[in-house]
């Protein structure tokens, strides 16, 4: 049971140095190598295959509750949040953010020495700290200590309808989940693989500073990764086939992080075709189509890594899916609304069927086909408001609708917009490029969706998430005091312009005439 090199039938492998700085801290937890598989139960109320946070949350509510589970993971415990996702990139981008603060530390009034620059080494080694350090949330002792629940480390397949094989054990059960995740999708680009692209799975095994690094991809992982990377001293090199970056954002919101992105030092290059790499001793040349960008640029990008961080393939392979009668495509297991597969006793959550692919996603889907498969109810997973948060620097999060989208749905809508260019916190800050903005139903103050672009807009986007949930209109959140100053404020102050249009001629005439009756 190999704790450093673990990979999938498809050839699929994440692995950790061990002898790396805090990585055997990490793998004693989350794949110790003299862990020893229990002796299975007659029969389990539920099985869950997978222990990302999917499968972590779907086997603590269901222990919880009561259940007999059993827990089965391949690779690491923990999964893609906290090995190679979440965890590791919000610590990189953290330790990136310092070279924003140094750049503009003269505007603030101090003297940075000059020559001031990242040790590379020591933030990937802060990184693996924190992960370490985190990871006994997710151990198999945990689990097994503390939540009584059965943990098997190998590859799971289903041999029929209710029954899997765990490595030669075989495991009976009422009801399973699937929440085997995603990975980072192979790009059918010729020379990608010889090239030995980094994905999100190994670029945080680099100790050594990259010079030169081209990012294939401008969704969120290339956007956040390729400003970090340069902001720690890379010569980055973004690609994107679109004419723009974040497309799923709205043009104005992205606008305003591609030119963050070029005040970092990343070279945009956009609408491009990559036609091919190529590997020449120890670089990597990316060739683009002829025309291929938007500024006509179609000379090789030469570098010393290539990243690719668009793509996500969900894990099914060698999971026996046709044995257990179980739907799946190229995108990953069919479910339906309640998240219950074409095989009655088995469900599945998080990104192995999920178009959100998002840890917070996962772990209320896992709620939700826990509750399905075991209880009394029908949750559905339509019901979900869903926000989101890509962790650039300014972040850009959002919730609900976006205006294109309604107009599409022909709903139609009043927009309130709030630039932090009129917020005093933002001012004093010197942080004020961004904004909040709300759409509500035409002629309500129901609110249909957000965006907030800011520093920490995923942590305001909470805020009118939370009124979207509980059913509180617009004019509610112009009633809510923050605290002076703060950058939050600017939601209320969005808020105040629902609250300005309830202030009619009518009205306002009326108010004349009370004052000069009262007057």
């Amino acid at each position: 049971m190999p704790p450093v090199d673990s990979a999938d039938p498809t050839g699929h492998t994440v692995e950790f140095d061990p002898t790396a700085t805090f990585n055997a801290d990490l793998l004693k937890h989350v794949h110790p190598e003299d862990w020893t598989n229990p002796e299975p139960a007659e029969r389990y109320h539920l099985v869950v295959v997978g222990a990302g946070t999917a499968g972590l949350i779907a086997a603590s509510f269901a222990a919880g509750a009561g259940a007999r589970v059993a827990l089965v993971e391949r690779h690491f415990m923990g999964g893609d949040c906290l090995n190679v996702g979440c965890v590791p990139s919000k610590s990189v981008i953290r330790s990136s953010r310092v070279s924003a603060e140094l750049r503009n530390a003269a505007s603030l009034g101090w003297r940075v020495p000059a020559g001031s620059e990242a040790d590379f080494g020591a933030v990937m080694e802060r990184m693996r700290r924190i992960r370490a350090r985190i990871s006994p949330h997710d151990s198999v002792a945990r689990y097994r200590d503390e939540k009584g629940i059965d943990v098997f480390l190998g590859s799971a397949r289903f041999t029929g309808p209710s029954t899997l094989d765990v490595d030669g054990t075989s495991l009976r059960f009422k009801k399973a989940v699937i929440a085997t995740g995603a990975r980072a999708a192979q790009l059918p680009i010729p020379g990608l693989a010889e090239c030995g692209a980094l994905t999100n799975e190994t670029v945080f095994n680099l100790t050594t500073r990259p010079r030169r690094l081209a990012v294939i991809g401008a969704g969120p992982i290339g956007a956040e990764l390729a400003q970090a990377f340069a902001r720690l001293g890379c010569d980055v090199t973004l690609l994107e086939v679109m004419d723009h970056i974040l497309g799923r954002e709205d043009r104005d919101a992205a606008a305003i992080v591609q030119a963050a992105l070029a005040r970092d030092g990343v070279r945009l290059r956009l609408g491009c075709v990559i036609e091919r790499l190529e590997r020449r001793g120890d670089e990597r040349v990316v060739h683009l189509a002829d025309p291929a960008c938007s500024d006509s640029d179609s000379a090789p990008v030469v570098v010393d890594e290539v990243l690719v961080g668009v793509g996500r393939a969900p894990n099914i392979e060698g999971l026996g899916l046709d044995a257990a009668g179980v739907n799946y495509t190229a995108r990953g297991v069919t479910v339906d609304d309640a998240l219950q597969t074409s095989n009655p006793r088995v469900y599945a959550a998080g990104d192995v069927c999920m178009a959100w692919k998002f840890t917070h996603a996962a772990e209320d889907a896992a709620r939700i086909a826990v509750q399905n498969a075991l209880f009394p109810g029908r949750r559905r997973l339509s019901a979900l408001t869903m926000p989101w948060c890509t962790y650039t620097d300014p972040e850009v999060a959002h919730v609900g609708l976006y205006e294109h989208q309604a107009v599409e749905q022909g709903v139609a809508v009043t927009t309130y917009t709030q630039h932090w260019g009129a917020v005093d916190r933002a001012i004093t800050d010197g942080d004020e490029d961004g904004f909040v903005r709300i759409h509500t139903r035409k002629g309500t103050d129901e609110i249909l969706g957000a965006t907030i672009v800011a520093s920490h807009a995923g942590e305001m986007i909470g805020e009118v998430t939370l009124a979207m949930v509980a059913g509180m209109g617009l004019g509610t959140l112009a009633n809510v005091i923050h605290p002076y100053p703060t950058q939050a404020d600017a939601v209320r102050r969005a808020a105040f312009q629902y609250s300005v249009t309830r202030v009619t001629p009518s009205v306002k005439r009326l108010l004349a005439l009370w004052l000069r009756l009262t007057g």
